[in-house]
């Protein structure tokens, strides 16, 4: 796997933990980049001499710095275990149940080969961001999570014969939703279902209060230069309650956005989920428009915490990764894969 680490004008740095060769300095240039003031290359590369470490990460495998995108790329190729062992404790906690953790690592391996394929032959397959799975390498790693990757080695879910897109969410608010309603893309494996147990999960209800002139900006950002709003309603839900459409009436006119585009606006940390509601202004809020929801993500495929709660109840993986992934099959990869 090739993972996308930084993506900047550097200069980036490079060192060997094992201390087997000195630190690398690496800047843009005319004609590439160059290391240690040495002559212009077209890309550095290296592999060996224990973990590598650069920046904020510290991974196995072999680090190559290219130029492209803002002035340096930084691509660290690693094996599709370590890939996997360092992204499962990045994306749930270490400590969960051992059912948990090994449906979370098939889900995490299959993504990440569903997306190499999309890709193609980039310079990259993954980011190590929330663009796809947060990737931590070395220091995400723990004994439970090695054990994981460990015992579903070379497991992946497909459907007719390829690797699906694994989506997955923290928390989906008591009902998952469908590609189709999210994305608009029909996916056998990714329909709405049932989800119990997710009481424990931190956003199983949450609320946010937002100003006329937050509503306003986000409307702006979306295209619609409104003014403050002065009243927001729901028009329009998905069939798993998740909201579609929005009208915000402003100082300036109306606009009707998308329940998703709203909260990208807005932030994902503030609008968790479009699983919500809005109250109406009142004497008790003010001038703050409330949102009341519940879940956090976009709610298609394994809800994280709805995984846990099974595990707890005694559930396998198998069974939680047939339950949010109904149709699709598990298979292990072939050698060479």
């Amino acid at each position: 796997m090739r993972i996308l680490l930084f993506d900047g004008p550097g200069p980036v740095q490079v060192e060997s933990e094992g201390k087997a060769w000195p630190p690398a300095k690496i800047v843009a240039a005319a004609g590439g980049l160059r290391a240690n003031g040495g002559p212009p290359v077209e890309e550095w590369r290296v592999a060996g001499g224990g973990p590598l470490r650069s920046g904020d990460y510290l991974v196995r495998g072999a680090l190559e710095v290219v130029p492209g995108g803002r002035g340096l790329l930084v691509v660290n190729e690693v094996s599709l275990e370590d890939y996997v062992a360092g992204t499962l404790g990045r994306e749930v906690p270490s400590s969960w149940e051992a059912a948990a953790l090994r449906a979370q690592a098939v889900v995490t391996r299959t993504y990440a080969l569903h997306q190499r394929a999309i890709r193609g032959d980039g310079i990259y397959d993954l980011r190590a961001d929330t663009t796809n799975q947060v990737y931590g390498g070395v220091d995400a790693e723990s004994p439970a999570v090695r054990a994981a990757s460990r015992d579903t080695r070379a497991e992946i879910l497909t459907y007719r014969g390829r690797p699906i897109l694994a989506a997955y969410h923290s928390a989906s608010g008591g009902v998952t939703a469908s590609a189709e309603e999210v994305w608009g893309r029909h996916l056998a494996y990714l329909v709405s279902v049932p989800v119990e147990g997710e009481d424990d999960s931190p956003a199983t209800y949450w609320r946010a209060s937002l100003s006329r002139t937050t509503l306003g900006q986000a409307a702006e950002a979306l295209g619609s230069p409104i003014g403050p709003v002065q009243a927001a309603e729901v028009l329009k839900r998905s069939a798993s309650g998740r909201v579609q459409r929005v009208r915000l009436e402003g100082a300036s006119g109306s606009a009707i956005v998308l329940g998703r585009e709203l909260r990208r606006a807005l932030g994902t940390s503030v609008l968790k989920s479009t699983l919500f509601q809005i109250r109406p202004l009142s004497e008790e809020d003010g001038e703050q428009f409330v949102f009341v929801g519940s879940g956090h993500g976009h709610g298609v495929g394994m809800s994280q915490w709805g995984a846990r709660a099974m595990a707890e109840k005694g559930a396998s993986y198998r069974e939680i990764l047939e339950t949010f992934y109904p149709g699709a099959r598990l298979e292990r990869l072939g050698k060479g894969s």
